[in-house]
């Protein structure tokens, strides 16, 4: 009963990450990158001394952005170009 169990939530899974995968390429069109707002680590991706999504240092780094959606990033006071640091 443990496998069955086991095999059901594993389903579960795969079925849920499958969703948000195909759901992903429609709601990114609905986005634009935010400059200033991300959280240490929390970053979707980035300029200056990173280029990969979680990896920068501090908060509210200016050369990084996180994709919020559209027409939104100015009223969160974010920027939607990058700023040099």
């Amino acid at each position: 009963m443990n496998t069955r169990i086991a095999a059901l939530a594993l389903a579960g899974s795969l079925a849920s990450a499958l969703a948000a995968f195909a759901a992903t390429p429609a709601a990114a069109a609905d986005t634009e990158k935010c400059y200033g707002i991300a959280l240490k680590g929390q970053n979707d991706c980035a300029a200056g001394s990173h280029n990969c999504a979680g990896m920068s240092k501090v908060d509210y780094d200016k050369g990084s952005f996180k994709l919020v959606p559209t027409g939104t990033c100015t009223t969160i006071k974010g920027s939607l170009k990058p700023h040099k640091m």
